[in-house]
């Protein structure tokens, strides 16, 4: 069957983004602001609010914990927009040549959704998907069943027509798990290939 659909995640994939680039500002000392981003800031905070936790409760409560890194904690909310260095350009124009043949393009992504908000000011190009399933409007996350099936019903995708790439190999695999044809993000020059290999003209 042929692919009709490019599902696209977002962060490491179209936007070039890590705490990181925020925090190797803050915190010069590699040691401490590996301690905080692994011990107090750690990805699994982070990602409560990709299910949809509201950024105020979230600062709120990890800074009561740790009130000494108020200071560092709220850098995580309201220097947001500092780790986003920018939209990654190969994939932007692999993005722009689906959309001019058309292929229907759609997002799949992690992401809070205030943070959405922000991202799609920001960078324009997140904005003209055909359609997108945020993990924070859903309150649901990658690689969970029900935020794929979420994106199949919504937009009406056969999965075995539909691809899907990704950064992270759980969700690449949550997606074949529900029939979708994915591939794990390694570069835009290897998803072209992919996306060739499969009859689309890019």
């Amino acid at each position: 069957m042929s692919i009709e659909s490019v599902v696209f995640d977002i962060g490491g994939v179209l936007l070039d983004w890590s705490p990181n680039y925020l925090y190797d500002e803050l915190i010069p000392d590699p040691a401490q602001r590996e301690h905080f981003l692994t011990r107090i800031a750690t990805p699994e905070w982070n990602l409560q609010q990709d299910a949809g936790r509201p950024w105020s409760e979230a600062i709120a409560e990890l800074s009561s914990l740790h009130p000494e890194h108020t200071e560092w904690i709220e850098a995580y909310d309201k220097g947001w927009l500092k780790m986003a260095r920018g939209i990654i350009e190969d994939t932007a124009e692999l993005l722009a040549e689906l959309r001019a043949v058309p292929v229907p393009t759609y997002a799949l992504t992690n992401f809070s959704a205030e943070k959405w908000e922000v991202a799609k000011a920001a960078f324009p190009v997140l904005a003209g998907f055909d359609g997108t399933v945020v993990s924070g409007v859903e309150e649901t996350v990658k690689p969970g069943e029900k935020i794929y099936r979420i994106l199949l019903e919504r937009y009406d995708l056969n999965p075995a027509n539909t691809f899907y790439t990704d950064d992270v190999q759980r969700n690449v695999d949550g997606a074949r798990a529900v029939g979708i044809d994915a591939e794990l993000f390694v570069g835009a020059d290897v998803l072209r290939d992919q996306l060739r290999t499969r009859g689309l003209p890019v």
